[in-house]
């Protein structure tokens, strides 16, 4: 890898592989103040060719990459891990990293490079200290994000570098929002939670009771609620409850809906109650919501 400080502003970083048969791909300013809190770098989206391998001893910069399709095998020190769809992993200063892409199934990969005093701090913050692995869930669920700071990087102007370090912020907290056992024991939990949320998902509309979900669910109240709390710091019945007034503010948009009506859709035979959950959960009661429309 190149020297950094060699770099040419009319093209892009050396350090950018070869081995990628498309790329969408932004920089910003290769050497920041030293002084710097947390400055974004560059970033970009990857499809990687089939005999793509990159072998670093060191990088300048923090680095998070997310793959989102694909496959491969990476190294980081001298640890082993396979690389799949939602597989993220950080590098940076004297971590040296090994990273192979299968080649009949090339990988896809998301990235953003960073720089700052408090970059280390950051992530750590979600778990992610330098020469980690990590998996979210649902496997795609950081492409937006990361899709907004390719943008907001590639248009640059006025507030680009500070909306991208704050896009930078949110991708931190959102990855540890997101995040999911990929080995060991925990896995198996997981998946109970995962199936419990998607069934919640799909019938929250006829669901009434946190008994009710559990029946339903094959799992122990009390279990089911342990799990929320660990992957989603909320309860099962919180998380229904969500649901229903979401749904129920969308129908109070409705021409004509009527309050009553709107708590019989969401399972409530009392509008009277009905009214006090949407406050609790959404801050208005129905009423003052469809007024402030």
């Amino acid at each position: 890898m190149k020297n950094p400080s060699k770099h040419d502003d009319r093209s892009e970083p050396t350090f950018f592989s070869p081995q990628v048969s498309k790329a969408r791909r932004f920089y910003i300013n290769l050497q920041p103040d030293r002084s710097t809190k947390l400055a974004v770098v560059c970033g970009g989206l990857e499809h990687c060719a089939s005999e793509y391998e990159i072998r670093r001893k060191n990088f300048p910069y923090y680095s998070i990459e997310y793959v989102i399709s694909g496959g491969g095998n990476l190294q980081l020190r001298k640890s082993e891990h396979v690389l799949q769809s939602g597989r993220l992993f950080s590098y940076g200063p004297m971590v040296p990293h090994h990273i192979v892409g299968k080649k009949n199934d090339p990988l896809v990969k998301y990235f953003v490079d960073f720089t700052g005093t408090e970059a280390s701090k950051l992530l750590r913050s979600c778990q992610m200290p330098l020469g980690s692995v990590a998996q979210v869930y649902p496997p795609n669920t950081l492409s937006s994000i990361f899709d907004e700071i390719i943008d907001v990087g590639l248009h640059g102007g006025r507030y680009g570098n500070r909306l991208c370090r704050m896009l930078l912020e949110c991708l931190i907290q959102k990855i540890e929002m997101a995040s999911a056992p990929f080995q060991g024991a925990e896995t198996l939990a997981f998946a109970t939670y995962r199936h419990c949320r998607a069934h919640i998902e799909k019938h929250f509309l006829r669901l009434r009771t946190l008994e009710q979900i559990a029946l339903e669910c094959h799992a122990n109240n009390a279990y089911l609620c342990r799990l929320f709390h660990r992957y989603d710091q909320q309860t099962p019945y919180q998380y229904l409850l969500r649901l229903k007034m979401n749904y129920a503010a969308q129908r109070l948009q409705s021409a004509g809906a009527l309050i009553k009506q709107v708590a019989e859709e969401t399972g409530f035979a009392d509008p009277f109650h009905f009214s006090r959950v949407f406050k609790n959960v959404l801050g208005l009661s129905p009423a003052v919501f469809r007024h402030i429309q």
